[in-house]
């Protein structure tokens, strides 16, 4: 049976769209033009375009630009948009016009048809009325930074502080046990398992005031600059106050940008923000791979720490379970690496007064969003609070350690003590045991010299 049709109509002519589709002809050109990834913009992008609309008809209607019974159905047609009852009309590919405008046409058919139905007549209008005071291209950054906004404050940072805190639970949890530090992937002096714990969670603790410093970037919003930054065909005061209902409906600070020239044809903020996500996500890495390393074996790796086993690792070996959260987290961490890439070209593009990677950016700083937020949250239910350490191996590593020579330097000088180390590591003993065959410390001294639990604090021997 083939689908019904309506007619609807757009400057440039007639166009076929499905019978029961909310979105009308500028949206069903764009669908047919850009089938190209299958990529479409995320619930909180949609989110903010329904909020911005929704609380420019208020305003609009503040200001007498449109009449209150067509201003209550696309406030309420608006709402609904934001609350994701519609999300299934939203059908544009990321890949479009650089501007977003067909996304931004896209809810503003919805909206304006929806609104019709709720007035049962078709006295609404995606552009007259759903669109007045605004232009795609002061409306597509604004909700970027909306959209962005909401993403870090309710999903990165309060994920980011769930796996700081199950990092600097295990760091407590670990401080007892000493191990061997390692540099350069080479034996070095003693650490404590917890120091390297509290190592992470504090660089997690970094990365989260990273965020908070990128997000409070996105704190200006283009709109009303409308076309070119000019604010043509909108009132002087529709910003301001539009923007005022956006932070008290989301309790989030935005204010009207302070050059509107900027705001439109520069996307340095959104690039900045990529960068801070980058750090994460470099972060991401360095903790997953060492995790990784620090769990390899079970009998020919490090073998210090077991993580816990959460699914068979593999199809032909029995018994064995590997890595798979660290793994994940990596694979994670390189995604969002490459998005700070496409963000920081895409960043360049903002010819002459406007920007023309709207679309991609938004995709791909949202996309690293949500993946740093999910990856935290699952690696730090998952992987982290399961993790616990194999003392026996920690303390076998660390006796046969020739890097706790070190400790050696104020007794017996670097030269002699650089041999001591040489002859452990080559004999495969203990710097203890070299010691004592060459007696080069006091007896009563030894214990007290070779204390690695006082190797992982400052000082000197008394």
């Amino acid at each position: 049976m083939s689908e019904k049709y309506r007619i609807e109509k757009d400057s440039l002519g007639e166009v076929q769209v499905p019978f029961d589709a909310l979105y009308g002809a500028q949206t069903q050109r764009a669908l047919e033009n850009f089938p190209i990834s299958g990529y479409r913009f995320s619930r909180r992008f949609i989110q903010a375009l329904g909020l911005i609309k929704q609380c420019a008809a208020t305003v609009n209607e503040e200001l007498g630009y449109i009449d209150s019974t067509l201003a209550g159905s696309i406030v309420t047609a608006a709402r609904e948009v934001a609350d994701g009852e519609w999300d299934e009309a939203f059908v544009l590919d990321i890949y479009q016009t650089g501007s977003g405008t067909s996304t931004n046409m896209n809810a503003n058919e919805v909206i304006a048809r929806r609104a019709n139905q709720i007035l049962e007549n078709d006295s609404v209008h995606p552009n007259d009325h759903v669109n007045f005071g605004q232009s795609s291209n002061d409306v597509i950054p604004s909700a970027i930074h909306i959209a962005s906004r909401i993403s870090l404050e309710l999903d990165l940072i309060p994920a980011l502080n769930r796996l700081k805190d199950a990092l600097s639970l295990k760091a407590e949890e670990f401080d007892h046990v000493v191990k061997s530090g390692r540099t350069h992937l080479m034996d070095a002096t003693p650490v404590r398992l917890g120091q390297q714990f509290g190592g992470y969670a504090h660089q997690i603790g970094k990365g989260i005031q990273r965020v908070r410093l990128g997000s409070k970037e996105l704190i200006e919003l283009a709109l009303g600059g409308t076309a070119v930054g000019t604010g043509i065909n909108t009132h002087p005061d529709f910003a301001k106050r539009t923007i005022s209902r956006i932070s008290e409906e989301l309790s989030l600070e935005f204010c009207e940008a302070e050059n509107h020239f900027e705001a439109q044809a520069a996307k340095d903020g959104i690039v900045q923000l990529s960068g801070c996500l980058n750090t994460v996500a470099t972060s991401y890495f360095k903790i997953a791979d060492d995790l990784r390393w620090l769990a390899s074996g079970p009998t020919s790796g490090l073998s210090e720490i077991q993580l816990p086993a959460i699914q068979p690792g593999s199809s032909i070996m029995p018994g064995k379970v590997n890595p798979v959260m660290s793994e994940a987290m990596m694979m994670v961490a390189a995604r969002v690496m490459g998005n700070h890439t496409t963000a920081t070209i895409a960043g360049q593009r903002g010819n002459f007064e406007l920007n023309v990677t709207m679309p991609l950016l938004a995709y791909t700083t949202l996309e690293s969003i949500r993946l740093l937020a999910n990856m935290a949250r699952v690696f730090a239910d998952r992987c982290v609070k399961g993790i616990t350490v194999n003392e026996r191996r920690t303390k076998e590593l660390l006796e046969k350690n020739p890097a706790i020579a070190t400790a050696l330097n104020t007794f017996i000088g670097y030269d002699k003590a650089s041999e001591v180390a040489k002859e452990a590591a080559r004999e495969g003993v203990s710097v203890r045991e070299i010691v004592r065959r060459y007696n080069l410390i006091d007896p009563d001294k030894i214990d007290d010299a070779l204390d690695v639990r006082k190797m992982t604090e400052p000082g000197l021997p008394e």
